[in-house]
């Protein structure tokens, strides 16, 4: 299929379209996953699910996304952006609705892993979206404002549970994950494709899958940043569902927090992780991006191990602030890195098959984090979680490359 038929009145993806497309995806995204956390003790105690069950559903829904991740990222590369971001949020939405119809364990660990599939493509095509469709001067905060887009989902979640939960109950809340299907249909109907992807030739397009899988390791210096990539992406995830699934049981449970009160404390941590997106991408698109991630990095270690120690509520509250600018703020230069290191025939395939396999990785941090909070302390758990970052400033050190993109669509690592 011809590149450009994809578009064949020529509507190409604007800047302000392709941002509200992805912005709005990725928020949902972020709104299921935190209420998951909101709600996991009230879907225990409804089915029964012991505590290695409730983590699951989160490790689980995470594993769906590497799935998702890999299948639709080269997907994505072959038939369109457009096209298979509306697919992947189509999937996402319907599993999360039939979540509310769940009756065990079983069924719902089936629903929660599917969803996750489509979970797991939104992001690497929005990635890539945004690139294509946005100037290169401005890539790095344009992509850091997708990675906002989670914490928008999140803050909602954080503010609307504890209104909601008690009225609508758990199934209720999984049907508002039905609110995305609508808006795919409005972004499929009104987008075209960016033009870089559109203008590439039938060559390029119609690589087959694996090729496009090799091609991110394909030569030592591409294999090279691939890795890098793929720990960052790794201690990212880990460190952010370790942190943000179990902070609201923790707090309630060693400070006596209600459901609303918790839901404040997070939405505080949350509010300094979207600053620290923001700030990220601002600094990425004027400083060397690499020696930004360094920052990023020694501040998140510093402030982890400070979180760990403190004891009086208020302290926490500032600093978790603080330690959510570090911690997740270097997700605002995840996008732009990735965009910059491969060329458009592959950079769907990179974004979701590198995040979404951290992304995987980072599904084990609910259960890790649990499992030590209950042989240790979750103070000591969260104490364990600072050497992550310091396998980041290796990572960042010796296997990411130090340049950025100067030309438009540059085959930057793979050219």
């Amino acid at each position: 299929m011809p590149a450009n038929s994809l578009a064949p009145h020529k509507k190409y993806a604007t800047p302000a379209k392709a941002m509200i497309a992805c912005v709005s995806g990725y928020a949902m995204d972020g709104f299921d996953l935190l209420i998951l956390g909101f709600m996991l003790p009230v879907i225990a105690s409804e089915l029964g699910l012991n505590a290695s069950q409730s983590g699951s559903l989160v490790t689980w829904t995470l594993i769906g996304a590497v799935l998702g991740g890999v299948i639709f990222g080269p997907i994505s590369d072959r038939f369109g952006r457009i096209r298979i971001l509306t697919l992947t949020i189509l999937i996402f939405s319907l599993f999360t609705g039939l979540c509310a119809t769940a009756q065990g364990y079983w069924d719902l660990l089936t629903y929660r892993t599917l969803a996750g599939v489509g979970l797991g493509g939104e992001f690497g095509i929005g990635m890539a979206l945004i690139a294509e469709a946005w100037p290169l001067e401005k890539r790095n905060r344009a992509s850091a404002y997708v990675g906002m887009g989670w914490q928008l989902g999140v803050l909602l979640a954080a503010f609307l549970t504890p209104l909601l939960l008690g009225t609508i109950g758990w199934r209720g809340m999984f049907l508002v994950g039905l609110v995305p299907a609508l808006a795919s249909f409005l972004i499929r109907r009104t987008m075209g494709e960016p033009q870089a992807f559109a203008h590439q030739s039938n060559s390029q397009q119609h690589l087959p899958l694996l090729t496009r899988l090799r091609l991110l390791f394909k030569d030592r210096a591409t294999s090279k940043c691939s890795l890098g990539i793929l720990i960052l992406c790794s201690v990212q995830n880990f460190g952010y569902y370790g942190l943000m699934i179990w902070m609201p049981s923790y707090l309630s449970k060693n400070f006596g927090f209600s459901l609303t009160k918790s839901g404040m404390w997070t939405a505080v941590t949350v509010i300094g992780m979207t600053f620290g997106i923001w700030l990220f991408g601002v600094l990425s698109d004027r400083f060397a991006r690499w020696k930004i991630f360094l920052i990023y990095q020694a501040g998140a270690v510093v402030m982890v191990l400070c979180y760990a120690q403190l004891k009086d509520p208020v302290m926490m509250l500032i600093a978790g602030a603080v330690m959510g600018m570090f911690v997740n703020g270097m997700i605002g230069g995840y996008g732009g890195l990735i965009s910059d290191s491969y060329p458009v025939n592959v950079r769907a395939t990179a974004q979701n098959v590198l995040f979404n396999l951290g992304r995987g990785v980072g599904g084990f941090g609910p259960l890790v984090i649990g499992l030590l909070a209950s042989q240790i302390a979750f103070s000591a758990a969260i104490s364990l979680l600072a050497g992550i970052y310091l396998l980041d400033i290796l990572a960042t050190l010796f296997l990411l490359p130090k340049t950025q993109s100067q030309a438009e669509d540059s085959l930057g690592a793979i050219g």
